[in-house]
């Protein structure tokens, strides 16, 4: 019988060996530090070089209206525009802002679900990121009763 532990560090090892046979692009591995450390929705935005975001009916961000529990936050981004590159979660009152970033295709639809902490009560947005760098958003108010970040 397979545990989850033996499955996961048999997929660590098949991927480190495709990688190291060059059979997984690199790219797979990388991600954008300069945005994940950045302390505003602005900051994010700048670091993936895409423009300040409108806000659009055709984004949206799902999650509750309270967080009994801040350090377990369950979050949902979509997207019903066509042409996007990045679908991001962001939390405006985190530590770090950006808590999730999905690359889409034409073969991904673009609709995610994650688990975030929230240290505080803030707006959480979904920020669609288009090929041409425009960029939308819709945002939600999350209030936490137990914060999630050490607090």
């Amino acid at each position: 019988m397979t545990t989850r532990r033996k499955a996961i560090q048999q997929s660590v090892a098949v991927a480190g060996m495709l990688m190291a046979a060059g059979m997984l692009p690199r790219a797979a591995w990388a991600y954008n530090k300069s945005a994940f450390d950045a302390k505003t929705v602005a900051e994010v935005m700048k670091a993936l070089g895409a423009s300040a975001p409108t806000e659009s009916k055709d984004v949206t961000i799902t999650g509750p209206d309270i967080a009994e529990n801040g350090a377990v936050v369950p979050l949902g981004a979509a997207t019903t525009l066509a042409g996007v590159k990045k679908l991001l979660v962001l939390v405006e009152k985190n530590p770090n802002t950006m808590v999730a970033s999905f690359d889409v295709s034409e073969a991904v639809e673009p609709n995610f679900l994650t688990r975030a902490k929230l240290g505080q009560s803030s707006d959480v947005y979904a920020v669609a990121v288009m090929d041409d760098g425009k960029a939308f958003y819709a945002k939600k108010e999350v209030k936490v009763t137990l914060g999630g970040c050490g607090g």
